[in-house]
């Protein structure tokens, strides 16, 4: 199958065929969360599909709660976006199938490494895989090992962009680590950086600002702490109307830092939280006591639970249209 990273002037046909189905043929931009648990909120879920008006769609950070390259809440994938190669958004292991009920049965019992879920998913769907940093020449390498082309290993620094059917795809700097597992690395370098309990140092993580055929900019913050370019980058620069914020505290915005970012930082028009590093929910419903119930009390915008295979739609705006 060829993508729209092989098409500059539009998405793959899948993609148009998802359309014609009624992906986003209203004009607005689908972002459905792919999570461990069917209408959950849980733990480790990071993973989003962002389909443009025209059709392309766009995988960000697969990394645990995505089945595989066979999960069937993929489809066409024109796309996939890394921010960084820690195994939870890199994919070192992965759900064989998404789950029922509470987000308390929590497996990942499939090991996908060396390659990863995020690489076996790009290479299946014949996607770009677009990161930053030092991380193209390490990925470029493991797709050519695995027979794919390496030229679908997309660099983007900071500063530049590259497009992706109707979505132009600009990196912001996260303040984070970015060391790559042993594990992803075959042969003894990999076996001796395990031992040792080191990572490969891959240059420093990113978030990403995507922006739609519609209008609609969307700020992907990654793992990162608050930072100067949340507000003369994302808002002044590119005009962020939504984000995705990680709010998981610990190894990346807590709550109250999340807030902060987004009332007086970006200042979006609505905020998705993500990687709240805990089971939010319960039935669909944000639980109290939690680090995203503090979260959405907090900011002083939209905030839209991410819950595992609901679709919601964003006009140019900024506003939800369906689905939250």
């Amino acid at each position: 199958m060829m993508s729209a990273a092989m098409l500059p002037g539009g998405p793959s046909a899948a993609a148009q065929d998802s359309t014609q189905d009624g992906g986003a043929s209203d004009g607005t931009v689908t972002v459905t969360p792919l999570g461990s648990h069917e209408g959950e909120f849980c733990q480790l879920d990071r993973a989003m599909i962002f389909e443009d008006p025209d059709g392309t769609r766009i995988l960000y950070d697969a990394g645990r709660t995505v089945a595989g390259p066979d999960d069937p809440r993929l489809g066409a994938i024109d796309a996939v976006l890394l921010s960084h190669v820690h195994g939870d958004h890199l994919g070192d292991r992965r759900i064989e199938a998404v789950k029922q009920g509470p987000c308390t049965d929590l497996e990942f019992p499939v090991d996908a490494t060396p390659n990863s879920n995020s690489i076996d998913i790009a290479m299946a769907k014949g996607a770009a895989f677009v990161v930053g940093g030092e991380m193209p020449g390490f990925f470029a390498n493991k797709v050519k090992a695995l027979g794919g082309d390496p030229a679908t290993v997309r660099l983007v620094r900071f500063g530049a962009s590259t497009t992706i059917g109707g979505v132009t795809v600009t990196t912001v700097p996260a303040v984070h680590s970015n060391g790559l597992s042993g594990a992803f690395i075959e042969g003894e370098l990999g076996e001796h950086l395990s031992t040792a309990g080191l990572t490969a140092y891959v240059g420093p993580p990113e978030g990403f600002v995507l922006t739609f055929s519609n209008g609609l900019v969307v700020y992907l913050s990654g793992d990162t702490g608050v930072t100067a370019e949340q507000e003369t980058v994302v808002r002044r620069q590119y005009g962020a109307e939504l984000a995705v914020m990680n709010i998981g505290d610990t190894y990346t915005t807590g709550p109250t830092e999340a807030a902060f970012v987004v009332n007086e930082l970006v200042k979006p028009k609505a905020v998705i939280p993500s990687h709240a590093n805990e089971p939010a929910t319960e039935g669909g419903a944000v639980k109290d006591g939690t680090r995203t119930k503090q979260f959405m009390d907090a900011v002083t915008v939209p905030a839209h639970l991410p819950l595992s295979g609901r679709a919601m739609r964003f006009d140019g705006e900024g506003t939800c249209t369906a689905g939250c």
